[in-house]
């Protein structure tokens, strides 16, 4: 296992570039709020918040919001449930010389979901949607595990894939990291949805 595995993850541009199967693909690419669709791919929707504090950054975040190397930021985990299935491991940092005007709803999140904030907001702007292949020893994936119970070793192969962006208001920078887990793909027919690329 590298170390630099461990802070970085190469994010790229295109949700093609990560060679995803079509049916995850299809998750990347999801147009709009992945909350709105998740919502409509289940009968029972539910953001269970995990943690929100002030931590460390990873390496691969600290440019992405405009930190010139890692540093303490507000930190925000939750999972993203359909039908009691985790379907998305959900990390957002948001620097913290960010302020209540920039993101005033932020700290009062408790269980609601951030993208009803970040896409019912009209001084909301999104930046461009960048994908990532993560293994097992990423620390995003790891902390899903722990937070699931994954019992015995993990499987060294396996492949998770994710989606980052970051969202700007006033001055302020928020970048949110989506993770989806395997149970995504079971979900129903209502998940199917035509996307662009």
């Amino acid at each position: 296992m590298r170390a630099g595995s461990l802070r970085l993850a190469a994010w790229q541009p295109h949700a093609r570039a990560v060679r995803a199967p079509k049916s995850m693909h299809d998750w990347l690419v999801t147009p709009g709020s992945l909350t709105a669709r998740l919502v409509a791919s289940s009968a029972a929707f539910r953001v269970r918040r995990l943690h929100q504090y002030g931590a460390p950054c990873l390496v691969d975040e600290a440019q992405a919001i405009g930190l010139a190397r890692p540093q303490r930021v507000w930190e925000r985990e939750v999972l993203l449930e359909c039908d009691g299935k985790p379907v998305v491991f959900a990390h957002t940092v948001v620097p913290t010389d960010c302020d209540a005007s920039d993101w005033p709803l932020f700290s009062a999140l408790g269980e609601r979901s951030l993208g009803t904030t970040l896409f019912y907001d009209p001084l909301v702007r999104r930046g461009q949607l960048e994908f990532a292949r993560l293994r097992v020893d990423h620390p995003l994936v790891r902390r899903a595990h722990a937070v699931l119970g994954a019992a015995g070793p993990l499987d060294e192969q396996t492949i998770y894939y994710a989606r980052r962006c970051v969202y700007r208001r006033r001055q302020g920078l928020l970048l949110v990291t989506e993770v989806f887990l395997p149970a995504v793909l079971t979900l129903g027919a209502a998940a199917t949805m035509k996307n662009i690329d």
